[in-house]
């Protein structure tokens, strides 16, 4: 084997080693904690959007999908808030459909829009990227 094999071996498995020990740092670091989890309640509101398919018109924390407005932050918008959402559910608009939701169903997707208003600034233009590679982000309820 000649001297430039060795060496092209040598590099490779030092980048692989080095791949390696980044993933080992990265993967079983406590980077990614989750601030809180949402109550049974907000659970179910939450099934309920994503039965509904809500996700394919509507974005959360901007993902999602563009022919409705984001909803991150409906919850606590000065000119919206949870009687606008209620209204919207069941009454619908040009190309939002007309949900027949039951008070209770109603009730339970407000409080999932409020938890995740609490959770949520979107658009988060606080965030920092770490040098783990993490995003840290500013959240409501961290003032």
């Amino acid at each position: 084997m000649s001297t430039n094999s060795k060496l092209y071996l040598f590099v490779i498995a030092f980048l692989i080693a080095i791949f390696a020990f980044y993933n080992y740092l990265v993967y079983s670091s406590n980077g990614y904690v989750a601030v809180e989890k949402l109550s049974p309640m907000a659970v179910k509101g939450q099934q309920l959007f994503q039965n509904n398919r809500c996700w394919s018109c509507h974005q959360l924390y901007g993902l999602g999908g563009y022919l409705g407005p984001d909803l991150t932050n409906v919850y606590s918008d000065e000119d919206k808030g949870p009687l606008y959402f209620k209204a919207f559910l069941n009454s619908g608009v040009k190309s939002m459909p007309k949900f027949n939701f039951s008070e209770e169903e109603k009730d339970v997707l407000v409080e999932y829009m409020k938890q995740v208003d609490e959770t949520g600034i979107y658009p988060n233009y606080d965030a920092e990227i770490e040098a783990t590679g993490w995003v840290k982000l500013k959240y409501q309820n961290e003032e």
